[in-house]
């Protein structure tokens, strides 16, 4: 070529040197334009999902969509140690070179040449991102690809940012990427507490990560830890007292399961809301007094049941603590979440019945009501202790729980209405709560879930206003006003601990109580037992009974459930003393029609009864509340008058119907084994 240019004029050798500079900087510029530095690929890498407490400590992770564990963390939160041991070791001219090193290239040709084969590499820690962004055959084309690459890598990004994501980036051995996960993993710390010691060995994993995974190759690992701590202290990044110190130093490995999860129901709820995760609400320690008090309770309740509690914040919609059980991972049954599993409510529904009255200035406290027997469409529902009061006032009704008065205001004000006034709180039902439960859906005739019941609680101590409920603190907020300010705080007197006292604490003054309204429930068969309320700041909902959905008779809402409601809200985080509610009364304008006393009703056998036979066959007497002549029919078929009077039935579920000339009629339901 040198004899060819001079054998040209000079005239000519200058414009084949100007050609020869043009050809080779469109050559350069297309090649650089067909390897561009992937900086798309860069940007678009998926951590790995990771669930943190309102504190910012880590609740739970997964692996990201590539079954890799990668928690990137900024370039000031790696330790420094590490990112000196990385440079020392991989690229010890970093800060130096424009992505591409020329030393350590003719380096590394020579030692190549003189050894006949490839026995050292020249690859920076810019070339190093570049492959490991685009992962490609080591052939001599991709290297010379991965040159132009991180020749361009310094237009993009700078020198700290390519050092931060080859940090990220880096493989640790096994599914780890990253030094933040191998930190966690290997050592059960964040990577900005490692040790000089515990740095360089993880600096020196990403040469050949199969090979010197500490957890499987111990030897190995030590070995090239040393020779990290070397090239550090002939880099003069430590001290000779230091070095000496460092390799001296075991592994000190304490391998960390980065699954791993605390409050497990609560992060299954929140993940399948935001599976990328997020900064949650969560409040570690009322989690953990949550289930402190949980436990000491189990002792209490018949064998296979659980608990099942949540708290929200009041103010922000937020879930601050939920224990879902307290046996996960245990058996099958420890897998249901009682915080949101489908369960009949009870007697929890009918503070709603009396707010959507109250809300019509059709009752208020003392509106007079009637206890007494009456059927509803032939349906004769009673009261939980089977005894009725007569005449009562609205709010003792409430408080006493009486079924009867229940039904009337809903039967007047409308199911459907009521219905909706309790679903615009935050009440959600598996189904149609009055195509499918009619009147009854008022007792717990319909499925509802604990959180959704504890957020409709909420918005009556928010006076009122419904909000979404909340498990990240980046959750946007949607309200709506749904309930007057004054019936809310009419609801949170009557049921105030102040006012109906809690058994829990009988043996404290009143002066010492804290203050919390709440309202109790019992399912048909005693399969639930509920206690929900608030105390202005917390929304509080417990659940008792057994996964299964077997009933016994312990699972009663007031004897079980609210004791243990009472003592959350004597929790120091909890525990209010003052009342928030100002209640100021109204007049009724239209008030709640007393019921007809001549409705006729079947007094025996009482509609929902069950009774065991003796030697296979039971005796009926009917008998109806009313005198007069009747027709009677057991199982559809009519009974003469000596059966009228008396009557055998075996085994199963009867029903009895009672029917006057006029066409009113009585029906009763009673079940026999």
């Amino acid at each position: 070529m040198i004899k060819f240019i001079k054998l040209l004029g000079k005239r000519r050798q200058l414009s084949f040197c100007l050609g020869l500079a043009v050809a080779f900087f469109f050559c350069a510029d297309w090649f650089l334009r067909v390897n561009p530095f992937p900086s798309e690929t860069l940007d678009q890498l998926e951590a790995s999902p990771e669930l943190t407490d309102r504190n910012g400590r880590s609740l739970s992770r997964r692996l990201n969509a590539q079954q890799q564990w990668r928690i990137p963390v900024d370039l000031g939160d790696f330790s420094p140690w590490l990112k000196k041991a990385t440079i020392a070791v991989e690229d010890e001219r970093f800060y130096r070179h424009p992505g591409v090193d020329p030393l350590s290239i003719g380096r590394a040709s020579l030692q190549n040449l003189l050894a006949g084969g490839v026995v050292s590499g020249a690859s920076t820690l810019d070339m190093q991102l570049c492959r490991m962004l685009d992962p490609r055959p080591r052939t001599f084309a991709v290297k010379i690809s991965e040159v132009a690459r991180a020749w361009q890598a310094d237009n993009f990004l700078s020198k700290d940012e390519i050092l931060e994501a080859y940090l990220n980036l880096a493989p640790y051995g096994g599914n780890l990427q990253g030094g933040q996960a191998a930190a966690l993993r290997y050592f059960g710390k964040p990577v900005t507490e490692l040790s000089l010691s515990e740095a360089a060995l993880l600096a020196g994993i990403p040469q050949s990560p199969a090979r010197l995974r500490p957890d499987r190759r111990p030897e190995a690992s030590r070995q090239r830890r040393n020779k990290v701590l070397n090239r550090m202290f002939v880099e003069n990044m430590i001290s000779r007292e230091r070095y000496l110190d460092a390799i001296l130093q075991p592994l000190g490995l304490e391998e960390t399961n980065l699954t791993a999860a605390s409050a497990h129901h609560f992060v299954a709820a929140a993940l399948s809301r935001r599976p990328s995760g997020g900064q949650t609400f969560l409040d570690p320690n009322l989690q953990a007094d949550l289930r402190r008090v949980a436990a000491a309770r189990m002792d209490e309740l018949p064998s296979g049941s659980d608990l099942g509690i949540v708290v929200i914040e009041i103010e922000t919609g937020g879930v601050l603590a939920m224990l879902g059980g307290l046996h996960f991972g245990q058996s099958a049954s420890g897998q249901v979440n009682a915080v949101t599993a489908w369960r009949s409510p009870g007697s929890t529904l009918k503070p709603f019945v009396y707010a959507t009255a109250a809300l019509e200035r059709r009752l208020n406290g003392d509106t007079i009501l009637t206890d007494a027997p009456f059927a509803f469409s032939g349906w004769t529902p009673g009261n939980f202790d089977r005894t009725f009061s007569g005449e009562v006032k609205a709010g003792d009704a409430l408080r006493r729980s009486l079924n009867m008065p229940a039904l009337q205001v809903c039967q007047a004000v409308g199911a459907a209405k009521v219905a909706g006034i309790a679903e615009g709180c935050g009440v959600r039902f598996r189904e149609d709560p009055v195509g499918k439960g009619g009147l009854a859906f008022v007792l717990g005739g319909v499925e509802t879930n604990l959180l959704d019941l504890t957020n409709a609680y909420a918005t009556i101590g928010r006076q009122g206003i419904r909000r979404n409920i909340r498990f990240f603190q980046d959750d946007a907020i949607s309200e709506a006003a749904i309930l007057d300010p004054l019936v809310c705080s009419w609801l949170g007197e009557e049921l105030s601990s102040w006012r109906l006292p809690s058994t829990h604490f009988e043996s404290i003054s009143s002066f010492s109580t804290p203050w919390f309204m709440r309202k109790t429930g019992t399912s048909s068969g005693r399969r639930d037992a509920w206690a929900v309320g608030h105390n202005g700041r917390y929304a509080v909902g417990v659940w008792a009974g057994r996964p299964s959905g077997m009933g016994d008779q312990a699972f009663v809402g007031a004897h079980v459930a609210e004791p243990l409601l009472a003592e959350i809200f004597n929790l120091a985080k909890i525990r209010r003393t003052d009342s928030p509610c100002e209640h100021e009364g109204w007049a009724v304008t239209r008030a709640i029609p007393l019921p007809s006393k001549n409705i006729l009703t079947i007094e025996r056998p009482e509609s929902g009864a069950v009774f065991r036979s003796l030697e296979g066959a039971l005796e009926i007497r009917p008998k109806a509340n009313l005198t007069g002549d009747y027709f009677w029919y057991l199982n559809g078929r009519q009974l003469n008058d000596q059966q009228s009077r008396s009557s055998f039935v075996g085994s199963g579920t009867h029903e009895l119907l009672c029917l006057r000339a006029s066409g009113e009629y009585a029906l009763s339901r009673f079940r026999v084994y």
